[in-house]
């Protein structure tokens, strides 16, 4: 049979290996999206780098104004149907990304508080006679340290939602002036 000393002890080591655990996965996880984000850029720059070349040679062979302006004209609809898409995997990869941290971070604080609650129990077990209103006041806080991080969590869960709800809104109103600024224009 441990001392609770040794309890504590045990566990506090356990909750710091634990926290270095999820440290490591949510630090892998972001160079994760940060790759993905850079790659992403640098296929945009590159597409853009040729497309515009493209288009500069086009502009250049054109022969009166007006076909110039019908060039440019035609290049405005690819283009911003090129910047939503470019937006959706931009927004698809950090949400991924958020999601993944949620769930791990959800997953350790899960665990963390089945070892606090298993240690309370444990401790609880061994307390001196006339302890159990301070077991009783340390269980409750617990508990209510777990209702409001459960608020938390899905406060934090709302917000993101709600986050991609304005961005996915905002992307289709921009198609949507899109589309009907680039017929205008090629006339």
């Amino acid at each position: 049979m441990f001392s609770i000393p040794e309890q504590f002890s045990s566990a506090t080591k356990a909750n710091l290996e634990a926290q270095f655990a999820l440290f490591s996965s949510l630090t892998g996880k972001a160079f994760e999206g940060v790759e993905k984000i850079v790659e992403l850029n640098l296929t945009a720059a590159k597409a853009t780098l040729e497309e515009s070349t493209a288009t500069a040679k086009q502009l250049l062979s054109a022969k009166d104004p007006q076909e110039f302006f019908s060039l440019t004209a035609a290049q405005a609809q690819p283009g911003a149907e090129k910047a939503i898409a470019y937006g959706r995997h931009f927004a698809a990869i950090t949400s991924g990304t958020q999601a993944e941290f949620s769930k791990a971070a959800e997953a350790q604080i899960a665990e963390t508080n089945r070892k606090v609650i298993s240690l309370v129990e444990e401790v609880s077990k061994n307390a001196p006679a006339g302890s159990e209103n301070a077991v009783a006041i340390f269980k409750t806080a617990i508990g209510n340290a777990n209702a409001g991080y459960e608020q938390f969590a899905k406060s934090s869960k709302q917000a993101v939602e709600t986050l991609e709800a304005n961005f996915a809104s905002a992307v289709n109103q921009f198609t949507q002036a899109a589309e009907k600024v680039a017929p205008r224009a090629a006339q």
